[in-house]
């Protein structure tokens, strides 16, 4: 391993680093970087490192399953230089010991900016939350972080672009306490358009053109995109702007392709060009297979075929097509769970036919139930940058970085799916 001292940070390398002056001695501090290579748009910027073979392939699917992973210990990994040398591979104790601590941040230096991370802290405390958009979602989503955010948001920041619907949501919003309790839930005021980055946490709730109930449209999600693309694409560029350096959440459909979207429009500059210099990869998430989850889980209570989804079941994918439901790791079905799939991703149509927009499940287990496990650090459902896509994994925000969960070995017809679902986001954008 080779260490070297950027602007104070303590940063590792496999193999050695021009430009980066001499080495030094492994740092002593909690913290510990790691630099790998990558995509310089398409690779992730920053990651939690939980599998040493995440330094060779972090970036792909293969972070997810530690099989499919490099393995140090199996043979000397060697790599070959610009200059044509070829040096060995190796971890040492220091770097081992960093990732069993948790405290292994991976950070692509292909990217442009990539020195920013390093000066980047994980901050304790309540976080400010505001919201786009106070309709029939973004009012219930409000609602539920009201109830239950008051451990982790200090206040609730909410602007839509009628005065009359804020000033309702505010006036409703006020007036929800406990007796002789009035501080335990946080406050909500109505914020500007200027304000909107003024914050932790952005939630993006806006949406255009929601076919009505009984309408011909099979595909929902992706009828919105167009439109929904261009509100996106401005306030990706408002927050570039402002130098945002909280948390983008994606919550709107089709949420995926929206969360690429908002990272690849606030990267531009203004002829069209990408310059890194807006959000990072990691400082967006999408907030669409909570629900997708959920609705799996309320199948599966239903049917006892189907209930090994309940306690070793997993959910893969985007918020819609391309979604898939495994019923078990450890015991994978793939007849099972091609069926748990289909009652999932058409469960929303199940919701038109009886005549009402599906709307407040996804404002809540999608939206307030795991924005709140993302601000608590827990492990929640949620679209991350993986494979050059906004991917739906388990995964939580660690001091050290996104991390995502790490199984021992995901079957390969499952493992199929998901890479299916990776190409079909490429498809969309």
């Amino acid at each position: 391993m080779y260490y070297y001292n950027v602007n104070g940070a303590a940063l590792a390398s496999l193999i050695p680093l021009e430009g980066l002056g001499p080495e030094v001695e492994p740092a002593g501090g909690w913290r510990l970087f790691a630099a790998v290579s990558g995509d310089p748009v398409l690779g992730r910027g920053s990651f939690k490192v939980n599998h040493p073979g995440q330094l060779l392939s972090g970036h792909g699917l293969e972070a997810l399953d530690a099989s499919r992973l490099p393995d140090f210990d199996n043979g000397p990994a060697s790599a070959m230089l610009s200059d044509g040398t070829v040096v060995p591979l190796e971890l040492d104790r220091n770097i081992r010991q960093a990732i069993d601590d948790g405290r292994l941040t991976a950070v692509n230096i292909s990217r442009p900016g990539w020195e920013e991370v390093l000066k980047l802290s994980h901050s304790l405390g309540k976080k400010r939350v505001n919201i786009l958009a106070i309709g029939d979602v973004g009012s219930t989503l409000l609602t539920g972080l009201k109830l239950l955010g008051g451990d982790v948001i200090s206040s609730i920041g909410i602007c839509d672009l009628s005065d009359q619907i804020t000033a309702r949501w505010e006036f409703e919003m006020g007036q929800i306490n406990l007796p002789w309790n009035y501080n335990i839930f946080p406050e909500v005021e109505v914020i500007s358009p200027e304000n909107l980055f003024d914050c932790d946490m952005f939630v993006f709730v806006a949406s255009k053109g929601i076919p009505p109930v009984g309408s011909q449209v099979k595909d929902v999600r992706m009828y919105q995109f167009e439109n929904n693309a261009k509100i996106v694409a401005h306030y990706a560029k408002m927050a570039r702007e402002k130098r945002f350096q909280g948390l983008w959440c994606a919550v709107s459909d089709p949420v995926d392709p929206l969360a690429k979207t908002a990272y690849l429009e606030s990267n531009r500059d203004e002829n069209g060009v990408f310059d890194g210099k807006g959000l990072r990869p990691e400082q967006i998430q999408g907030f669409g297979l909570g629900v997708m989850n959920a609705r799996a889980a309320y199948f599966a209570k239903r049917d006892p075929r189907l209930a090994s989804f309940l306690t070793e079941g997993r959910s893969f994918g985007p918020h819609g097509t391309g979604l898939f439901i495994a019923n078990s790791i450890d015991r994978y079905d793939e007849e099972l769970s091609q069926e748990l799939t289909r009652l999932t991703v058409t469960a929303n149509l199940k919701m038109r036919e009886i005549g009402f927009k599906p709307y407040v499940a996804p404002a809540l287990s999608s939206g307030a139930l795991s924005l709140l496990l993302t601000l608590r650090g827990e492990w929640h459902c949620g679209s991350v940058f993986l494979d050059g896509v906004y991917m739906g994994v388990k995964n939580r925000c660690t001091p050290a970085g996104v991390e995502t969960e790490l199984l021992p070995r995901i079957p390969d017809q499952l493992f199929g799916h998901i890479r299916e679902a990776a190409e079909h986001l490429k498809s969309i954008i």
